[in-house]
Order: C-alpha cells, then sequence, then structure tokens
C-alpha cells in the first residue's frame, strides 16, 4: 500500500508538471504571437536552422547555395528584436566561415562563397537590423502590425454607424477614402438621445487626407463619440473645438456640421464649423435648399462661437450632408459642384434614396482624390 501511495504520488506531481509545462508552453507562444513575450522561441528555431543549412550547403552546394543564409537573416528581421538579431548574425557569419573553409576559394568552382555572397548576406541583415530597429522603436511587432491596422478600420466603421431609426425615417451613409485607402479623414459619430427622441449626428472632416488624416480621424471620432450626447447641442462643437486646440497639431483643423433631429417632429438645428452647408429637398417644390450655421474652423482659435440654423423635415424631405471631396475640384466653382450633386440626386426623388449614397458619390466623385461621404436621411411619405 506505501509503494503504491508513492508511485501514485510520483505520477500525479509528473501529472501536474506536465500540466503546467503545457499551460507555460502555449502562454508563451499566444503572447509571442500576440507581441507581448519573449522571441526565444523564433530565435532557437532560426539557430538550428542555420548549422542546417551549412551542412546542406556543403553536402550539395549546387542545389543549396551558401546565399541560402540569406532565408533565416531575412525571417529575423520579421520575427526578431534587435539584440537577439545580432546573435543570429553571428551564427550566420560563423556558418559561413565554415562553408568557405570546407568548399574552399571561390576561384576554384561553383557553389562556393564568394565575396557576392558575402555583399548579399550582409546587405540582407543590415536591412533586417533596420527593420527590427523600427519595429521595436513603434512598438508594434509585424505579427500585430496588420491586425492592429484592420481592428482600427474597423473601429472606424463601427463609430460611423448611425443608430436606427424610428419607423418613417431612412438613413442612407457611405465613406469613401482617397486613393482607395482603408483610412479616411472623414467621418460621422451619431446616437439617439433625450430617451430616443432626438437624433444627433456629426461629420467631420479632418485636414489631410487617407492615412495621413486616419489616425487623426480615429482619435478624433473616439473623442467626438464620448462628447456627443453627453453636452447639450449647443455645446458639443465648443468642447470639440476646445478638445482639438489642446492636441497642437501642426495640421490640426478640421470641419464639422452637428445635426440635431427631433425624430417626431421633424425640426431639426443644424451647427456648422467651417462646413459645407447641408442641402434639404422640399418634396413639396422639389426644390434643394442650402442650410447652413454659422461658425470658425475646428482648432483654429479659442472661444469661438457656432450659431445654429433652424429647419423641418415633412414627409418626403430629404437632408443630405457631405464633405467637400464631393463638390470641390481645382478650376471649378464650389456652386458648380453643388449643382451637380443635386442634379444628381433629382435622378433618386421618384424612386426613392435607398441606396443612393453610394451611386451619388460614383456619380460626382469617383476618380477624385480626396475623402468623400455622403449622409442622407430622409422623412419617409
Amino acid at each position: 500500500m506505501a509503494g503504491n501511495a508513492r508511485t501514485d504520488s510520483f505520477t500525479a506531481r509528473m501529472r501536474r508538471r506536465l500540466h503546467r509545462g503545457r499551460i507555460a508552453l502555449r502562454k508563451s507562444g499566444v503572447d509571442y504571437f500576440r507581441g507581448d513575450g519573449s522571441d526565444w522561441i523564433a530565435l532557437a528555431g532560426l539557430l538550428l536552422t542555420v548549422p542546417v543549412i551549412a551542412v546542406v550547403t556543403v553536402a550539395v552546394p549546387v542545389w543549396c547555395a551558401p546565399s541560402t543564409l540569406v532565408l533565416p537573416i531575412v525571417a529575423g528581421g520579421l520575427l526578431l528584436r534587435p539584440a537577439s538579431l545580432l546573435g543570429l548574425y553571428a551564427a550566420a557569419a560563423g556558418a559561413l566561415i565554415v562553408e568557405s573553409v570546407v568548399l574552399g576559394p571561390y576561384t576554384e568552382g561553383t557553389g562556393r562563397v564568394t565575396p557576392g555572397v558575402v555583399l548579399v548576406v550582409a546587405a540582407c541583415g543590415l536591412f533586417g537590423l533596420l527593420i527590427a530597429q523600427f519595429r521595436a522603436r513603434v512598438g508594434v511587432p509585424w505579427r500585430r502590425g496588420g491586425t492592429m491596422l484592420f481592428d482600427l478600420r474597423e473601429r472606424i466603421r463601427v463609430q460611423s454607424a448611425l443608430p436606427q431609426l424610428p419607423q418613417g425615417w431612412h438613413h442612407e451613409m457611405a465613406l469613401r477614402p482617397a486613393g482607395g485607402q482603408s483610412f479616411s479623414g472623414d467621418f460621422v459619430v451619431a446616437a439617439r438621445t433625450h430617451g430616443g427622441r432626438t437624433l444627433e449626428v456629426v461629420l467631420t472632416d479632418v485636414s489631410g487626407k487617407g492615412m495621413d488624416a486616419g489616425s487623426r480621424a480615429l482619435l478624433l471620432s473616439g473623442a467626438f463619440g464620448g462628447l456627443l450626447g453627453s453636452l447639450p447641442p449647443h455645446g458639443f462643437l465648443t468642447a470639440a473645438n476646445g478638445y482639438l486646440l489642446r492636441q497642437d497639431w501642426d495640421e490640426g483643423f478640421a470641419t464639422s456640421i452637428h445635426l440635431v433631429l427631433d425624430l417626431d417632429s421633424g425640426d431639426y438645428e443644424l451647427l456648422s464649423a467651417g462646413h459645407l452647408p447641408a442641402l434639404q429637398l422640399h418634396a413639396g417644390s422639389g426644390r434643394w435648399d442650402e442650410m447652413s450655421g454659422e461658425g470658425p474652423l475646428l482648432g483654429v482659435y479659442d472661444a469661438a462661437q457656432f450659431d445654429p440654423v433652424k429647419g423641418s423635415l415633412r414627409p418626403g424631405d430629404v437632408l443630405m450632408l457631405f464633405t467637400d471631396g464631393l463638390v470641390e475640384a481645382p478650376g471649378r466653382d464650389l456652386a458648380e459642384g453643388i449643382d451637380r450633386l443635386t442634379g444628381e440626386a433629382d435622378r433618386y426623388v421618384a424612386g426613392g434614396f435607398e441606396g443612393a449614397a453610394w451611386h451619388l458619390i460614383e456619380a460626382v466623385a469617383k476618380d477624385v482624390n480626396d475623402d468623400r461621404a455622403l449622409l442622407l436621411i430622409c422623412r419617409e411619405a
């Protein structure tokens, strides 16, 4: 009995140790691929490939040239930290020396270590070290860089989603970054406030375009989303202006238009910070009217004042908010661009504006090298 107890105790201890070892190894692997853990696993794997490549090169140099050592070096530049990378480079240099001694002088035949091979391996090592140093400075490993950018893009998309509207209302929105990129300097934040009776929408155009403005747009969309609904409508642009001023960016201005719409009555207010006017379609007359409040650009000077303009959406009316990428073009007057936009929008009056936002951008600003955003809010007849 005592022997069985000792055996069971030893077996149980070994099982617990193996279980802890598996958990530690799994955690280390997960942390590594998240970019949070040590890179010893990758370093050990790459260090093992160096002598394997050297042995195969010595055995069959015609099929495995000495320059094959660039493969672990390139992989190390993507996987390892700079300090670990130097250890890999030392191993690769040692392998080149061994190959050179065993294979003999490069003047005696092919498949040997030539000065050109040494230069290629050294150049790849230099570029790999530069990439590793840049990655370490940024703090984003290559394994997570693409995922992070994808996540940032999705966050902007989610933040730009409009809340569901009650029966009798319809909205359409389309965002198109400059140059076909994934990040845009135009963004929308929206919320239903006052118990869902009021719709507040803010369309913002950050200075710059594409990737240059994408990071600022992400920061501002998060901040504006937090401010929206937390302040009285007339205080939103004032708070947003103060936020931009505190950032102290070299190119930190933005234009913005804030819509406050009563979903019960259709009455609304528009507050503008240097933004283009909104356009309202009156169903009765078929006429488009420009609606715009008065106010300076965001982030230009403190104590700015933003004066609203009031209007009302009747059944069949449409309100269109957009950014300058749809109507501005070199050598073309702004009024001409607005006329072209309303002319294209007239085609949807009879059949309804469902799916119209994307098609309007295609029609008036398909190949424009600027960020474009269009928002339609329709009160159904």
